[in-house]
């Protein structure tokens, strides 16, 4: 049982691993941020459906959570979009770092979306990401446009989980992320249509038209960090606890921000100050981790 338990530990940490990468590769991408996350999104789709397929997983799902998917779909869409955008803009530390704000845009939308009271303790935390967030836009005036791309695919991101929280435990993940990711390439191919037409924008000559090391890094994209890495994230779910999950998925921008000074160089080097605030709000996201596991299991010993 320990045994099995490392394993899956040590297969979560990998995981994570493999979450910082994907800045890694958004940046070795040449393609633009549109063009990138559609490549991903239409490849994962198409991954995600033959793992259906070989493990006899039914796609059946209502009318109703179609609907649902879909707008989840778009939501993951242009998170993803916001988020390659932001790391050409500026920086793979700065985006990660931005982007770890995302949790406390949940904390402060989820009362509004559960319709439940404000916790006074997510409104401190909240203000120390806020501040965390100041001390970086201060420092790093010229990736502001990154910055802001960041902020918008944080917000995105927390929406995006929101919307997930209402339905998403209803269907098996691999169904789940199947129709949220094909919607996503469906609403994607349709905007990109719309543009092509209102544009002249030749599709066969300009938008399909990728060098071999573009799609190389397209497939891991799309393959391991995308199709793999979500359903392997489940999979560990079912034997280590929640709270272990967390503290080690929250280590994602720590291992992006260390590859890609690793293999970018003084390219990623940023200020000391800078370090400071996306260390603040590092530390706040773990902190409003390890509250919410302490309240929830002192809530549960004391219902016993």
């Amino acid at each position: 049982m320990q045994n099995a338990e490392l394993r899956n530990y040590l297969h979560l940490h990998f995981i994570v691993f493999i979450f910082g990468f994907t800045a890694i590769l958004g940046e070795l991408i040449t393609l633009e941020a549109f063009s990138l996350v559609w490549y991903r999104m239409a490849i994962a789709t198409v991954c995600i459906g033959i793992y259906a397929k070989l493990r006899s997983i039914s796609l059946r799902i209502s009318k109703k959570n179609t609907v649902y998917l879909s707008l989840a779909g778009i939501v993951i869409a242009l998170h993803w979009v916001t988020f390659f955008a932001a790391i050409k803009a500026s920086t793979i530390s700065l985006t990660l770092a931005v982007l770890s704000s995302g949790a406390f845009f949940t904390s402060l939308l989820e009362p509004i979306v559960y319709k439940r009271k404000i916790v006074a303790y997510e409104v401190l935390l909240g203000l120390l990401v806020i501040a965390g967030l100041y001390i970086i836009f201060s420092v790093e005036q010229t990736y502001l446009e990154g910055m802001i791309l960041a902020v918008i695919s944080a917000l995105l991101s927390s929406i995006f989980s929101l919307i997930n929280g209402k339905f998403a435990h209803t269907y098996r993940p691999t169904v789940v992320s199947f129709y949220e990711i094909g919607a996503g390439t469906l609403f994607l191919s349709l905007y990109l249509l719309a543009t092509s037409v209102s544009t002249s924008f030749e599709l066969d000559s300009d938008f399909f038209s990728i060098s071999k090391s573009d799609l190389f890094y397209i497939g891991i994209l799309a393959s391991v960090c995308t199709a793999y890495a979500f359903i392997g994230s489940v999979q560990v779910m079912k034997y280590l606890s929640p709270y272990t999950v967390m503290l080690t998925i929250n280590l994602e921008p720590v291992y992006g921000i260390a590859l890609a000074y690793f293999i970018f160089g003084d390219k990623e080097q940023m200020t000391t100050t800078f370090y400071f605030g996306a260390l603040l709000i590092l530390a706040t996201v773990i902190a409003n981790g390890i509250i919410k596991y302490y309240r929830k299991k002192n809530r549960n010993t004391a219902s016993v």
